[in-house]
């Protein structure tokens, strides 16, 4: 088995808030992590160079023989072949940037201590042949694809479990259940893209769902729900309402009446009922998202971005988003208007102002969310929010003047 190392390039800046809590590889792009899809196309097993204090959580596995891959990157077919054709100590390299070396465990240890290294090769490879994530919008932006290349890599040569009779299905062929799936009274439309449900998953009835769709495992579609193409709907989360190209990761809820779009959404967030973002300015123009690394408002390239929020950020019912709204972590949003579209980590308001959410009371919330699904809020994991709070500390702008 292949010792895989996925390191953070600079991108890593340009994915925050989403970064400030996992590393590159962890962010889900289709039905996979960014990790498993590599650990997949090149039959290995991965870690992570990423920041000092997430280390701990993610630590580095080191061997002698080890394929350091820029985790920015999704692999593709002619990707993966080039790399495993890789001599040792040779790099591949796009436009100068590191995208993959095969790097011995002497090599390896020189390259962490910024020794010279230079008995690297490197080489030049065709940029076409690579999909990169450079911003925030392309992590939805690039999921409807991603959903459609990670089920067939998922289900090739394999059967699915059985439909149930009590459901409308067009494109039955391009429906995937795995064991413990359920899906009853559902209508799925996989004739516009494959439709996957992960293990002991659940489409309630009276869901509409056209693909490309994936619902991870332990995931919950309930009643009534309305999800278009290009959505993933993480482990454990739940999804209802009306929700179109959008990403939850795990243990997220977006249970109720509302609407998400072009939206990407962290670990532990919860939208409260009818929560609405909007993902299109009236004027139609291209969407700006703020950007941590040039901190500043950023242009997308795209007209369509809505809301980005990281972990164990929440928001009250009828909260609306305005177009192209970054949400940091642990932040708690409420009341009525349109509240600023760059709330920091650790905020607590909304449109009529903010203060400081305390770790203390943060913590708290957090317990008794976890608690509820049999987890715990580790050591760890309080280090890594304790850092995020004292790193974000200078957006919360209100501080200084108190």
């Amino acid at each position: 088995m292949k010792n895989l190392i996925l390191f953070d390039s600079d991108v890593r800046d340009h994915l925050l808030p989403l970064t400030f809590t996992r590393p590159v590889g962890e962010l889900r792009v289709g039905i996979l992590t960014i990790c498993e899809k590599w650990e997949r196309w090149l039959g290995g097993k991965a870690s992570y160079i990423t920041q000092d204090y997430l280390a701990d959580k993610y630590p580095i596995v080191i061997s002698d023989q080890n394929y350091v891959i820029n985790a920015a990157v999704l692999p593709t077919k002619q990707l993966c072949h080039v790399i495993e054709q890789l001599s040792a100590n040779e790099a591949l390299l796009s436009q100068g940037e590191l995208i993959a070396a095969r790097l011995d465990e002497y090599q390896f240890t020189r390259l962490m201590n910024d020794d010279d290294i230079g008995e690297l090769a490197g080489f030049e490879g065709d940029p076409t042949m690579l999909v990169k994530i450079d911003q925030l919008a392309d992590l939805f932006s690039l999921n409807e694809q991603a959903i459609r290349d990670d089920f067939d890599l998922l289900t090739a040569g394999r059967v699915s479990q059985p439909l149930g009779e009590t459901n409308l299905v067009l494109g039955a062929e391009q429906v995937f259940l795995e064991e413990g799936a359920v899906v009853e009274g559902a209508t799925l439309n996989a004739r516009t893209g494959p439709i996957y449900i992960g293990k002991d998953a659940e489409v309630m009835e009276g869901a509409l769902i056209r693909g490309p769709f994936a619902l991870c495992e332990h995931g919950t579609v309930k009643m009534g729900a309305k999800i278009y193409g290009g959505t993933t709907i993480g482990p454990w989360s739940k999804a209802g309402g009306e929700i179109g190209n959008s990403v939850l990761l795990a243990y997220s809820n977006k249970g109720h009446d509302g609407y998400l779009g072009h939206a990407y959404l962290g670990e532990w967030c919860n939208l409260g009922a009818d929560t609405n973002n909007s993902n299109l300015k009236n004027n139609y123009a291209e969407v700006k998202l703020w950007d941590y690394a040039t901190e500043r408002f950023e242009l997308t390239g795209t007209q369509f971005c809505g809301l980005i929020m990281g972990d164990h950020s929440k928001c009250g019912i009828n909260t609306m988003f305005n177009t192209g709204t970054v949400v940091g972590v642990s932040a708690n949003i409420f009341g009525s208007g349109f509240p600023r579209n760059f709330i920091p980590s650790f905020s607590w308001g909304g449109a009529g102002g903010f203060t400081t959410y305390s770790t203390e009371k943060a913590f708290e919330t957090a317990e008794l969310v976890m608690t509820r699904r049999q987890q715990q809020l580790s050591a760890e994991d309080r280090i890594i929010l304790l850092r995020i709070f004292e790193d974000t500390a200078k957006y919360r702008r209100w501080e200084k003047k108190n």
